[in-house]
């Protein structure tokens, strides 16, 4: 009996307890939220809250089993099981909800529009907004932005799935899908026990699965980024690109046609390889520097830099080729508007929203006359990250996948969403990328101290840093006192407002108005009178109507503010709405 059990240990051998606690970790994290899909689902789908209770069940089976199981085999097969669950609960969360948000809904109707051969980009759809679940953009010039703005193959893979489903549904399936799909490619991809890690940040703490369900591209593009990102450092070992080299040149290609976020980790991931590369080739016999081949009658050099470039270029080459390949349709159809719909997101000039820096002068002071210093920042910000990461290629080529993300906590809109959507990369790039991966990879070499290559680093780092305090420091532009018209019949709210407002600036400024109790800005209010523009140091009053005729405002000593924003330059005012009711009590 103690020769089988030694048998059986021998074959199957103990877990590490690390990978027992991921285990148990993706088990707890599909809880979160679980209990809200049960709920919704007993109102709407008794069936389909059936099978929710069946999966808490599962949860609870698969805790036990994390525990519990003695081998490594065994922790594995939990680990499927796991995965499973998630799946299960995701399908769950789609039946349920799927109706989508602005980005699935402008997603469903562009593949609707490529079904009839017509125009995607540059046309406003007008009629698909003024719903709680799709929201507006609006532009700092006082408008909102109605067009389709991302890249077009999330609805070309939506088109057909639209002959079958007419709604938007069709969108939201394909984003949901893919991210199932991209989960699946990635726990299969990643060693045995960081597995239940994908499952966790892919599909549980109720994260991803949501922007699925409201049809975001992003997802579709973080789909098709995994099978790049994972062990990136083996693309062109050897100076050739291979079958999985092309296949993770086209996936990039795709990512980068299917949402813009992929664009920004693109010149990371190129700097990344030729580094590697370059490196492993000037270190593992290749030519030697000096050495030379004969070509023809002439001899050219063939360093290992040229190498390494040239394979670099030939996995750029490929993306880009099949970018274009996704793109060729729709670009055909009017190339100035696809040119304007894919930029779209970056030259709109939306309103300030997210978490990130800008909240300094949307939240915390009266406003900034410099708010296009944070667009600097952040574009100033991405190219040092990007130098720095050429400079110190082996300390920064690790965080590789991380890198692209930070230049959008400077940026004008800074949502979490461009964080969360490519957390699963970091994963990737954790569990397939260690250190070691790059401790020969090339960079220049700099005659400095530890010291000093640290300063060389955060110089690198100071002309963003330095645009963003202009940006927040900088005063607002107009001085506004707000009188509003209150009414309790039938509610407590504004019915309109007075606005006196002084321009401060050398500039002439075309305020728009809005209001703001929490987070984020109402629709526009009205003038009904007052000038279009208010001259430099000049000053005016304006008449205000809020959007439908009235602003609810709660009791309870809740604060309401006024905004004043203007396009060129893009500056914003912010002024306290003072409420009676609330300075009475």
């Amino acid at each position: 009996m103690r020769h089988v059990r030694a048998g059986r240990a021998a074959a199957d051998p103990a877990p590490a307890q690390w990978h027992r606690g991921l285990t148990l970790l993706a088990t707890i994290s599909l809880f979160i939220g679980t209990r809200t899909l049960w709920t919704t689902a007993m109102h709407r789908h008794p069936p389909v809250a059936g099978v929710i209770s069946l999966c808490y069940a599962a949860i609870l089976v698969c805790g036990v089993l994390a525990l519990a199981v003695r081998g490594r085999r065994a922790l594995a097969r939990v680990d499927g099981l796991v995965l499973a669950v998630a799946i299960t609960l995701v399908v769950c969360g789609y039946w349920l909800d799927h109706a989508g948000s602005d980005e699935g809904v402008l997603t469903a109707q562009a593949a609707l529009q490529i079904l009839h051969g017509r125009p995607v980009y540059g046309d406003p759809w007008p009629w698909l907004f003024g719903t709680p679940r799709v929201g507006l953009t609006k532009t700092m010039a006082g408008g909102g932005d109605f067009t389709y703005g991302y890249p077009p193959l999330t609805a070309m893979i939506a088109a057909p799935v639209r002959l079958v489903i007419h709604s938007t549904a069709a969108a939201t399936l394909v984003t949901s899908a893919a991210l199932i799909i991209g989960t699946l490619v990635l726990w299969r991809l990643l060693p045995v026990p960081w597995r239940s890690a994908a499952t966790a940040v892919c599909l549980g703490f109720g994260m991803l699965p949501a922007y699925a369900r409201l049809g975001y591209p992003a997802v579709l593009a973080l789909a098709l980024l995994v099978p790049v990102v994972v062990r990136w450092p083996a693309t062109g070992a050897g100076g050739r690109l291979g079958r999985y080299g092309v296949l993770r040149a086209v996936c990039l290609g795709a990512a980068c046609a299917a949402q813009q976020l992929a664009w920004f980790l693109a010149p990371f991931l190129l700097i990344g390889v030729y580094a590697v590369r370059r490196g492993d080739m000037a270190g593992h016999g290749d030519p030697a520097p000096d050495a030379r081949e004969a070509d023809g009658d002439r001899a050219r050099l063939r360093t290992p830099g040229r190498r390494a470039l040239a394979v670099t270029a030939r996995y750029a080459g490929v993306a880009a080729l099949t970018w274009a390949v996704l793109n060729a349709y729709v670009a055909a159809l009017g190339p100035r508007a696809w040119a304007s719909g894919l930029l779209l997101p970056i030259s709109q000039g939306a309103i300030l929203h997210g978490q990130g820096l800008m909240g300094i002068s949307y939240y915390f002071t009266p406003g900034s006359s410099r708010l296009d210093f944070y667009s600097y920042a952040t574009l100033l910000l991405l190219l040092g990250l990007l130098a720095a990461l050429v400079l110190f290629a082996r300390r920064l080529g690790p965080a590789l996948t991380v890198l692209p993300w930070l230049p959008f906590y400077l940026s004008t809109r800074s949502q979490d969403g461009y964080y969360l959507l490519m957390t699963p990369l970091w994963l990737a790039a954790a569990a397939t990328v260690p250190a070691s991966a790059l401790a020969g990879a090339w960079q220049p070499r700099l005659p400095l101290g530890r010291r000093a290559k640290a300063a060389c680093g955060a110089g690198l780092l100071l002309p963003a840093a330095a645009c963003a305090a202009i940006a927040a420091a900088s005063p607002a532009p107009l001085r506004m006192t707000v009188t509003a018209r209150f009414t309790d019949t039938p509610r407590h709210g504004i019915t309109s407002a007075a606005v006196r407002v002084v321009n401060t600036t050398g500039t002439t400024l075309t305020p728009h108005f809005a209001s703001r109790a929490a987070q984020s800005a109402s629709g526009w209010w009205a003038i009904t009178s007052g000038p279009a523009s208010i001259g430099p140091h000049a000053s005016a009053t304006y008449e205000l109507t809020p959007p439908h005729g009235f602003r609810r405002v709660a009791r309870g000593g809740h604060t309401l503010h006024m905004i004043a924003v203007t396009g060129k330059p893009m500056t914003i005012t912010t002024a306290l709405v003072p409420d009676p009711a609330a300075a009475g009590r």
